[in-house]
């Protein structure tokens, strides 16, 4: 029978496989390699509110979320915080530092408490020399952020809150059944995304309720007819 330590050591690597073996950037590699990178991979633990890091830090490598949630945002010159996505388990984000000079190109600070995967910098990039199909892989992943990024410009230029956030509910509602969308984090966190304060959120929303076009509770908001909202948001974009 192993000592307990050996044990012990044993469901960690488990673990770090496991969640490696989920992820988009290392899913289908063989089982020897996924114990490879899990060798050098460090386990982090996050307090909620606690910074992974900050724009312009040297990349000490990217990161997979094992529990938890991690917010990538951004902060303009007058502080107004622009989130960029939500990273939740199974998750990798900043792929692109590995190769950036500049650093880290955003802040990334922990919405929940959980475990983030640090897959360090030189040993990753000293395996993509070995394995080119995994440069393949971290480009899949960075172009399913660009992705992410490039809807969000869209949804940035609508013209007002009341658009943009009916343009968010129309494309999640049609996402769910039962137009019911559960946020992923919290109103203050969606107000950032939609690029508008919490209050002025709070405002909209108690509008479109008072209206019958939605129920809101503390961590849903069921749209009542989506395609009568899929109609007024036309009429806001002047479509219809």
């Amino acid at each position: 029978m192993k000592p307990p330590a050996a044990r012990s050591a044993e469901l960690k690597r488990t673990g770090l496989v496991g969640t490696l073996r989920c992820s988009q950037l290392f899913s289908g590699l063989p089982e020897e390699e996924l114990a490879g990178i899990a060798a050098f991979t460090r386990p982090q633990a996050l307090a909620k509110g606690d910074y992974l890091f900050r724009e312009g830090e040297p990349s000490r490598g990217c990161y997979v979320v094992q529990s938890g949630a991690v917010c990538v945002h951004r902060v303009s010159a007058a502080g107004k915080e622009q989130v960029i996505h939500v990273f939740r388990a199974g998750e990798s984000f900043a792929e692109a530092s590995l190769a950036s000079p500049t650093g880290y190109p955003a802040h990334a600070r922990a919405n929940e408490a959980g475990t983030v995967l640090l897959v360090p910098k030189e040993p990753i990039l000293a395996l993509i020399g070995r394995r080119p199909d995994l440069a393949l892989r971290m480009l899949g992943a960075m172009s399913s952020h660009l992705r992410v990024l490039v809807g969000m410009l869209d949804d940035l230029t609508l013209k007002d809150v009341e658009t943009r956030l009916l343009n968010w509910l129309v494309k999640h509602a049609r996402a769910v059944a039962g137009g019911t969308i559960r946020l992923s984090g919290t109103k203050r966190e969606l107000a950032a995304e939609l690029g508008t304060t919490s209050e002025t959120l709070s405002r909209t929303l108690a509008r479109l309720r008072d209206e019958g076009q939605i129920t809101v509770a503390a961590r849903t908001i069921t749209v009542a007819d989506t395609d009568r909202l899929a109609a007024r948001l036309r009429r806001n974009l002047g479509e219809a």
